[in-house]
């Protein structure tokens, strides 16, 4: 359970309803997930968590929404949050992400954080050539 517990839309406030009114209609869902419900204990949070959200992994940029996705899940790996892990494969999976690129990412995921972790294991020097363009 959520150290707070979550927001039902029955039970928001106006200013927290207004941005579940937002999460549904850009999301094309009658669902608010427990993530967006547990921030709107704090309104300021939940509306620009959401608002970034929106900037950051919408469809604008130069950036495919589906490899957003899974860097979203790679960077969830790392960091070893269940939650986002599970959300953002529900979101790459509805993008298109097949079980063979997930398998894939994970082999790159747990590639990166292998010879991150012997690189700072054994202190390597950057190299000069990858510091020029």
């Amino acid at each position: 359970m959520a150290t707070l517990g979550t927001i039902e839309y029955a039970d928001a406030g106006p200013e927290v309803k207004a941005v579940y009114d937002d999460i549904m209609a850009v999301r094309q869902t009658d669902y608010i997930n427990n993530f967006w419900k547990a921030l709107a204990h704090d309104p300021t949070t939940l509306k620009r968590t959401w608002e970034s959200i929106k900037q950051i992994m919408g469809p604008g940029g130069v950036i495919d929404p589906l490899v957003k996705e899974m860097v979203y899940i790679a960077v969830s790996v790392t960091n070893q949050c269940g939650y986002c892990i599970a959300s953002h494969t529900a979101a790459a999976r509805k993008g298109g992400m097949s079980d063979a690129m997930f398998a894939e990412l994970m082999a790159v995921v747990g590639m990166a954080n292998e010879t991150n972790k012997l690189v700072t294991g054994y202190q390597v020097e950057i190299d000069e050539r990858f510091k020029t363009k």
